[in-house]
């Protein structure tokens, strides 16, 4: 089932908002005062020494520039608003859709996790290292040592034997060829996006237990 959290506004496009209202309501207010109290002095001058006009002239330009400004930051949220509007039906359009990344991370769920993990060379030894999400190895155990793609699924059992929770867990391999040189590898997982998470004001695509950016996408397919 694909399903869309609910789609919250940017909290900084919110806060920046919410500000710009009370600062124009305050900029309404000073200018409203500063009328009235010209319209006063105007009314009071002393015909012999009138007022100097430079003076409320440059404060009349003065409340113009502070305007122009609040203006600018009105339309600068706009633009914010519309861009995440913008990138939240983007995405999407991956709902559904299988999904790659090379981040060695995957979701294990109902107890299986899966990874392709390449070799550049033939390996004479391989071992393949689980960490969880605090970066503390759960398993270790020997891998796949031929060159190119090979497969790793993981039950979610510790090297102990014990059954882990479900969760992110990332892939780490090490390969080392019969001359004890090191071969090169690559991790990468797969899984279908089944959930767009707006709530944050950016998209987070939902595979699993993992919560993506659009940036950690490296392949889209449909299969």
């Amino acid at each position: 089932m694909t399903t869309v959290a609910p789609v919250t506004t940017n909290p900084a496009a919110s806060a920046a908002a919410a500000t710009t209202a009370t600062d124009q309501t305050q900029l309404a207010g000073n200018f409203d005062t500063f009328l009235k109290l010209l319209t006063t002095q105007l009314q009071n001058q002393d015909p012999l020494s009138p007022m100097d006009s430079n003076q409320f002239t440059q404060q009349l330009v003065e409340f113009s520039q502070v305007e122009q400004q609040i203006n600018t930051n009105t339309n600068l949220t706009t633009l914010i608003n519309q861009g995440t509007s913008q990138s939240g039906a983007f995405a999407v359009n991956y709902l559904g859709k299988t999904v790659t990344v090379t981040n060695g991370n995957a979701s294990l769920t109902n107890g299986a996790a899966n990874w392709n993990y390449n070799l550049g060379t033939q390996a004479a030894q391989t071992t393949l290292t689980v960490t969880d999400a605090n970066g503390n190895a759960v398993y270790s155990g020997p891998g796949l040592t031929a060159a190119g793609n090979n497969t790793f699924t993981w039950d979610g059992r510790s090297t102990n034997g014990t059954q882990v929770p479900d969760g992110v867990y990332t892939l780490q391999v090490a390969a080392t060829a019969a001359d004890g040189s090191t071969v090169t590898s690559s991790v990468s997982s797969k899984g279908v996006v089944s959930e767009v998470d707006m709530t944050s004001g950016t998209p987070k695509l939902i595979v699993g237990s993992m919560s993506l950016a659009v940036s950690d996408i490296a392949g889209v397919s449909t299969l």
